[in-house]
């Protein structure tokens, strides 16, 4: 499967974005789905998570409550909703997807269940 990311940008701490994530080239809906973020000097780290059906979601517990992820199957989509934005959130922000492994509460941060990633949207967020 590939993965394309938009809709980063610059914007000011307590602002809003919208990160989609394009999927093509195999059934979207077989794929659970991530997003990962890195920013300078640092690993990638894990945002969210979201299982094929959309029903589960899993966050990193600095995002909770400010940051939703959701996917469409039919537009072969997945986004991230992120509002009230910190300068910490400043990132390159890459959407991932796997099939192979289990996505759950205990997996959901691990890198190694995610199997496909494309090139990110960067993500900057001023003071």
């Amino acid at each position: 499967v590939q993965l394309q990311a938009s809709g980063g940008g610059l914007v000011q701490a307590g602002a809003s974005l919208r990160l989609s994530c394009a999927a093509s080239g195999d059934t979207f809906s077989n794929y659970h789905m991530g997003w990962f973020r890195q920013s300078p000097g640092k690993e990638r780290e894990f945002v969210a998570a979201i299982n094929r059906s959309g029903g589960n979601t899993y966050y990193v517990d600095s995002v909770k409550g400010r940051f939703t992820i959701s996917r469409d199957n039919a537009k072969n989509a997945v986004y991230l909703q992120m509002n009230s934005l910190k300068p910490e959130d400043t990132a390159v922000y890459y959407c991932e997807a796997g099939r192979n492994r289990a996505l759950n509460s205990f997996t959901a941060y691990r890198k190694d269940i995610y199997d496909y990633w494309g090139q990110g949207t960067e993500v900057t967020v001023s003071s």
